[in-house]
């Protein structure tokens, strides 16, 4: 008898001696009459005591914050009323979970109610800026001329109907214009290299470009107006602007495309060199596909940071009221510095029209987000109604062609590739 046969044998007559009741079966449990059976809960949905723990809580962080800022202790300010009724909430909620819940489900709930107080936070200061910035600019926008006008015959002490921003307007589109084409195919690349070639090089340009994400702005505009200005040009322009913005832009479309490629899965690229496709077509078909999505939003963190820069622009673009659309020739004026030029005078209409620029260079990063958003947003795989259109004339055409020239019938062997018989 084998080693096998003999363990077998042994667990079959442990079996036997083991009672039924203990052996391992799973028992179906029987319904009884007259026994409630338990609330079915429903992932994603919360249940109606989960709403009165929170409404309870809301009430006494409120009720607590209001007592203690108004009529117990000498305290003031909203900030500090804000965030006194938000521990009280939090210790009010914990409580009155614990009474139907054990210790997992608190820290559960207390860890949900954390995050969404912090998005929520977020979502408010983005919305406080925006209403802020726009409402104290309307008086700005209210006037076409504003987006139609220079400030070449404007003064601080002229009215909002006259002058505008058109100027600044066209020096930011034509500055991030040069330095998009510059930081998007030098950026993507770079990230394929580091991802796809690898090496001690790529650790390098890794980690150097690692610490140009914390290089400050004004270091950059010192690095080009020395390079650039001093050396070449000898006169500020929106060219040397361009390329300060673009040492700015390029570390963070490296680092975020980097970090996208790194998720493309290894099987995708596994099967593309299977098929007999080379290492670079592999990459131009599968893997910058796949990430599309992804090195879309690289380009709009790189954007953001490059369009919203003052100190590189002030010390590489120069400040004019005029307009000028040569890159390479004398200053040109962009967004963000107009609006430091606007505040800094103490007319309020001036201020006004800083503001109201304000808000016209968040409606333009907004407007390329949306750009960004509907050239990169679709998923790998993912065919617009155009593209599946085109694929499914593609694949009629090809059906015809095949019947049209096909003179064997199915399963046929043509005659140039069949064997040659051999001789017998």
């Amino acid at each position: 008898m084998t080693l096998i046969d003999e363990t077998a044998r042994r667990v079959a007559a442990e079996d036997d001696r083991t009672p039924p009741h203990g052996r391992g079966r799973t028992a179906v449990p029987v319904a009884r009459e007259g026994v409630a059976r338990p609330e079915r809960r429903r992932p994603g949905k919360a249940a109606l005591e989960d709403g009165f723990d929170v409404v309870g809580a809301l009430l006494a962080g409120v009720s607590v914050a209001t007592l203690l800022f108004g009529w117990i202790a000498p305290l003031s300010g909203v900030v500090g009323w804000v965030i006194v009724a938000f521990l009280v909430f939090l210790l009010a909620y914990a409580l009155l979970v614990s009474l139907r819940s054990g210790r997992l489900a608190v820290m559960n709930r207390i860890v949900t109610v954390l995050l969404y107080s912090a998005g929520l936070t977020v979502l408010a200061v983005l919305a406080f800026v925006v209403l802020y910035t726009v409402g104290r600019g309307i008086p700005a926008l209210s006037n076409v001329t504003f987006f139609i006008e220079t400030m070449r015959f404007a003064g601080p002490l002229d009215p909002l109907d006259v002058g505008g921003i058109a100027h600044a307007i066209v020096g930011t589109l034509i500055q991030i214009s040069i330095a998009l084409a510059i930081t998007v195919p030098l950026g993507i690349t770079t990230a394929v290299f580091l991802n796809e070639v690898g090496g001690p090089f790529a650790r390098f340009v890794r980690t150097v470009s690692d610490a140009m994400t914390a290089l400050p702005s004004i270091v950059a505009g010192l690095f080009v107006y020395a390079a650039l200005i001093t050396l070449v040009t000898k006169e500020r322009s929106g060219f040397a602007a361009s390329i300060a913005i673009t040492v700015m832009m390029l570390p963070i479309v490296i680092r975020s495309a980097d970090v996208v490629l790194r998720l493309v899965p290894h099987q995708l690229r596994e099967a593309s060199y299977a098929l007999g496709s080379s290492r670079w077509r592999t990459v131009w078909k599968v893997v910058l596909p796949t990430s599309r999505s992804g090195l879309a939003t690289a380009v709009i963190l790189g954007t953001a940071r490059g369009i919203g820069e003052t100190s590189p622009v002030l010390l590489t673009s120069g400040v004019t009221a005029e307009m000028n659309t040569n890159p390479f020739s004398g200053p040109m004026i962009s967004l963000p510095l107009q609006v430091f030029t606007f505040v800094q005078s103490p007319e309020p209409n001036m201020v006004a029209r800083g503001f109201g620029t304000a808000a016209v260079l968040i409606l333009l990063v907004l407007s390329l987000f949306v750009v960004a958003r509907l050239i990169g947003g679709r998923g790998a795989g993912v065919l617009s109604d155009g593209q599946r259109r085109r694929a499914r004339r593609r694949s009629q055409d090809d059906l015809m062609r095949i019947v049209q020239t096909r003179t064997l019938p199915d399963y046929a062997v043509p005659a140039s590739t069949a064997r040659p018989q051999e001789n017998p």
